[in-house]
């Protein structure tokens, strides 16, 4: 446990980030499940619905540090590509 004032605040700021981050990847698991749910259904007005839910929500993991950068171009290609598919 730190001694010094900002290194407490440093452990708190810390543990406050990562709750964070994890209620967002936590949000992005739940919007991609919800775009293959809607894919394995074959709802296309759904899937539809749920693909840009899910594409904005890559884009913003991205801009924030959470997904790598290149991971989320990927996870946006194989999306389109398979509502392309459907």
């Amino acid at each position: 446990m730190p001694n010094i004032k900002s290194a407490k605040k440093r452990v708190l700021v810390n543990q406050t980030k990562a709750m964070q981050n994890k209620m967002f990847r936590t949000q992005l698991k739940t919007d991609i499940k919800k775009y293959q749910a809607a894919l394995a259904a074959g709802d296309n007005a759904l899937a539809q619905e749920t693909y840009k839910a899910a594409v904005k929500k890559i884009d913003q993991a991205a801009a924030r540090g959470i997904i790598h950068k290149n991971a989320a171009a990927r996870k946006k290609s194989q999306f389109t590509k398979a509502l392309n598919n459907m």
